[in-house]
């Protein structure tokens, strides 16, 4: 995120004028306005003029709105935002008060007014500027006749391709075909490695499938790379890692985040950060579950005892419409960190982060066993 303008007190009003320059950074300008907030920037509106001829022509104008929001809508596909509401900017074409639809865009500056930037949105924008923050992974998740091409970057992961092709069986008769069919497969993955993956942007490239598909495409790769004199493979072929996975479907990415050989490359990340922090939870769980707890409910109670040692909570339940349950989320959050814990705030666009949502949304590590909590309702 470039950040061009900072107008603010913290727990105060103010306003940032910021550009978006990639998906990570929508993500997190859906995770700063809320309800209430105002947007400027340029838009483009149709606008109905009197024609010579007594009638009326409609005429595309670029002006400048202003607009109170009201609702946020994220389009991870399009990678843009729409926000609706209404204007507040004396302006000859839109009345004071008319709706209209703001789409933020990548590269397009605009300026966000808050009447209180709380520690929760400043972590937003603190997070959203800092460049050490991404993760910057590329996976190829393939099995045979399947492959993805992800990005995992700060706080989403975004698929950049899939490749399905028909691949006969390796059995009698069909196996001159079985061999020219995973040839033309690797070819097509191949291409869309080199149009997707840039290492001058990733950490590292991981190669993920079951069986020896991985191997086979890793091999095809670095022959072709050798052949056609591919630079950008062969300066990196050591950044690219192989990985054991269960399938080619994107489920299986939390495996390749779990990966030790993986989690090395990215261990100072968010998306590494978080990884851990689950799977910490889900083995305490399993082993001493008297020390986890999970539900807004046993997490509130756990925090009164003082007990929360690791707070885990997607970004969710922040952008909750209700400034009170917000507020509550943010409080809970702060506090712990003020009774010298940690809490990581999970992206509900990653793996980690939909897995925890799948357990309420909030979890914790406690400080010491209360095995009372699984009495009270949740």
């Amino acid at each position: 995120m470039k950040i061009t303008r900072r107008n603010l007190v913290p727990d105060g009003p103010g306003s940032v004028k910021m550009t978006p320059v990639d998906s990570d950074d929508l993500w997190f300008v859906y995770n700063l306005i809320s309800p209430g907030d105002s947007v400027m920037a340029d838009t483009v509106r149709k606008v109905l003029r009197e024609a010579a001829s007594g009638g009326r022509d409609a005429e595309r104008v670029r002006l400048k709105l202003e607009i109170k929001v009201e609702t946020v809508d994220y389009d991870k596909v399009g990678a843009a935002l729409r926000i609706r509401g209404k204007n507040i900017l004396e302006n000859e074409y839109v009345k004071i008060g008319a709706f209209h639809t703001l789409e933020l865009e990548l590269q397009r500056p605009f300026v966000l007014r808050k009447e209180v930037w709380d520690s929760m949105a400043l972590d937003v924008l603190n997070q959203a500027s800092d460049p050490g923050a991404s993760a910057d992974l590329a996976v190829v998740l393939m099995q045979e006749g399947l492959a993805h091409i992800l990005l995992v970057g700060k706080s989403v992961t975004t698929t950049r391709s899939r490749i399905e092709t028909s691949i006969p069986r390796k059995h009698g008769p069909a196996i001159a075909g079985y061999e020219s069919a995973l040839n033309k497969f690797f070819e097509h993955v191949l291409q869309a490695f080199l149009k997707h993956i840039d290492f001058s942007v990733i950490r590292c490239a991981v190669i993920a499938s079951p069986g020896f598909t991985k191997d086979q495409f890793h091999r095809h790769l670095l022959l072709e790379a050798e052949r056609r004199q591919l630079r950008p493979i062969i300066e990196n072929k050591s950044r690219i890692v192989l990985v054991h996975t269960s399938s080619g479907y994107k489920h299986s990415l939390r495996e390749v985040l779990d990966a030790p050989n993986v989690m090395n490359m990215i261990k100072d990340t968010k998306a590494a950060q978080e990884v851990r922090a689950l799977e910490d939870f889900f083995n305490m769980l399993s082993n001493d579950p008297a020390r986890a707890c999970y539900g807004p409910k046993h997490v509130e109670v756990a925090h009164e005892r003082m007990a929360v040692q690791t707070l885990l909570i997607t970004d969710d339940l922040f952008r909750n419409a209700d400034i009170p349950t917000r507020q509550k989320y943010i409080n809970l959050v702060n506090s712990v960190k003020g009774s010298g814990g940690t809490a990581h705030i999970f992206s509900s666009m990653h793996v980690s982060g939909e897995q925890l949502a799948q357990l309420t949304g909030i979890a914790a590590i406690l400080r010491f066993p209360l095995p009372d909590l699984e009495d009270i309702e949740m």
